[in-house]
């Protein structure tokens, strides 16, 4: 948090959260497809411009071999890349972060529990809370986040007040969503 990232926010997404932000991502033959070149040229730029690394992001992300789309990054900037997934599908691209962010309706791989770095779940509901301790057990190595449900009363209070009695875990807000920044 609080670090200039440059997102890559790739089409297609089978996942189909009823509260996703990007629903407008899920259907890949709605959008543009653009070069892998051209997205390392503009995660080149972005490093230019002050970006710390890359995010890359769906939709869904592994829905995509992300092999080339991360060698072409490296080849042309010093920006470690991260990926944002459910993990619903394996892990390639050989990223240097993973953010794991599995949903209870489909559990993710688990590869990616034992690979992921931060183990992200969003919160609405108390079974969001159940769901989050028993992943959380098959991820012991990573940083375990809460993030509320955006403009999901419930779903903060419940995750801050869990944070607070559970220091194993910590908060985690879109704090781009608070300031209005895209």
């Amino acid at each position: 948090m609080g670090r200039s990232a440059f997102f890559i926010r790739l089409a297609g997404c089978k996942v189909s959260c009823n509260w996703c932000d990007t629903k407008q991502s899920w259907r890949a033959e709605s959008h543009p497809q653009k070069c892998v070149e051209t997205l390392a040229y503009e995660a080149a730029e972005a490093e230019q411009a002050g970006a710390a690394f890359v995010v890359i992001t769906g939709g869904e992300p592994l829905h995509h071999n992300l092999d080339s789309l991360t060698q072409a990054i490296r080849e042309k900037s010093d920006l470690a890349v991260h990926i944002e997934t459910s993990g619903v599908d394996p892990i390639s691209g050989k990223p240097d972060w993973v953010t794991l962010s599995p949903k209870r309706h489909k559990p993710p791989l688990t590869d990616l529990l034992n690979y992921c770095n931060e183990l992200k779940i969003v919160i609405h509901e108390p079974d969001d809370l159940l769901f989050a301790e028993e992943v959380a057990t098959k991820a012991p190595n990573a940083f375990w986040l809460l993030q509320p449900g955006w403009k999901s009363d419930k779903g903060q209070s419940l995750a801050i007040t869990y944070a607070l009695r559970n220091p194993k875990w910590r908060l985690s807000l879109q704090s781009h969503k608070w300031l209005d920044l895209r």
